[in-house]
């Protein structure tokens, strides 16, 4: 490290580092360093190593190594832990209360009245013969193979994610739409929502709550799912024409007339996109949920993985691909139909 010592000493820094103090244990770099020469010390330009912390760490003893970053960030996370709690808590606990009922209704609901209405209600969306069709083919082979409870768990709380997300998320992308300063404010969450690796949205939510509380999955599907349904949202109601707005305007509409009848009429093809992204996405962290408790489909993979039993794993995955298709080809035929009534209008 003898590159990084000279340039701490270049810039007069020896009384700042510290060179003879030693703020911890020395690393084993920090030993092997000290028992060489000065020749052997000397390292090339070629060979010089990335200024990393723990590289200036070994020059600088002033400088924090990773560790002490990291470390840093879990106890300033550790030390507001009892405010959010005592915050997020109440604001949180509907949440638990919505899918715990929502998981229990489902199941409670005897097998052929929940096909029955299920049947019923993506005729009702749809006004299709085929996509009433796959759900009862969906429904009785899921039921035939004994894993009707696991998919009905699972279709319960997509159906609260999915629903709480759109309702929050439709206001948000309504905002956006409107407010280019939130809008540019928002997209970098968004950004962050959306590459944000899924196991990372766990992370500290597990801090915050407990593994058996159902808001603790709920959040993080929410938060997850979320950004797809604002995107399009934005997106489908700066795309109305601006004539129509004009035309709008020339008639003295209100803002509020304007959005209620004008806007989300014509953005409602997007929005419904944003929903089916909203739906897919709500299934893939679902699986991911089910290592902090959330019941459902996920559980039997995980079972799979965790005693490696094969036929298990795949079987239940082929499950979730089974109920991806059909969401998806529920949604796709009600947007299908929206944009009917948009091109009849």
């Amino acid at each position: 490290m003898a590159f990084y010592d000279s340039m701490f000493s270049t810039l007069g820094l020896q009384d700042w580092c510290g060179i003879t103090k030693q703020d911890g244990p020395m690393t084993m770099a920090q030993l092997l360093a000290k028992n060489k020469t000065a020749s052997e010390a000397d390292t090339s330009l070629w060979d010089m190593p990335f200024p990393s912390l723990d590289n200036l760490h070994a020059a600088c003893n002033s400088i924090p190594r990773t560790r002490d970053m990291t470390n840093g960030v879990e106890q300033f996370f550790l030390s507001i832990k009892s405010s959010l709690q005592f915050v997020l808590d109440p604001l949180t606990q509907p949440l638990s209360w919505l899918l715990d009922g929502a998981i229990w209704l489902f199941v409670a609901t005897p097998w052929w009245l929940l096909i029955s209405l299920t049947i019923f209600a993506v005729y009702s969306v749809t006004r299709t013969k085929g996509a009433p069709l796959l759900v009862a083919i969906t429904w009785l082979f899921l039921a035939f193979i004994d894993h009707y409870t696991y998919a009905v768990q699972t279709m319960a709380i997509i159906f609260i994610c999915t629903g709480l997300s759109v309702i929050i998320g439709v206001p948000i992308g309504i905002a956006m739409s409107k407010y280019d300063r939130l809008q540019k404010s928002a997209i970098p969450v968004l950004d962050m929502l959306q590459t944000l690796p899924t196991f990372v949205y766990l992370i500290p939510l597990i801090f915050l709550f407990s593994v058996t509380e159902s808001k603790l999955y709920g959040i993080a599907i929410i938060l997850y799912a979320i950004v797809p349904v604002v995107r399009l949202t934005d997106l489908g109601i700066r795309l109305v024409d601006q004539d129509i707005i004009e035309a709008a305007n020339a008639f003295g509409m209100t803002a509020r007339q304007k959005l209620l009848n004008v806007e989300l009429p014509l953005a409602l093809p997007t929005i419904m996109a944003g929903v089916n992204q909203t739906i897919m996405m709500s299934l893939a962290m679902v699986v991911i949920a089910s290592l902090v408790s959330a019941p459902g489909l996920g559980v039997l993979v995980l079972r799979g993985i965790n005693n490696l039993e094969l036929g298990v794993g795949l079987v239940s995955g082929f499950c979730i691909v089974i109920l991806a298709i059909l969401l998806d080809r529920v949604s796709k035929a009600a947007l299908a139909r929206v944009d009917v009534s948009h091109n009849n209008h």
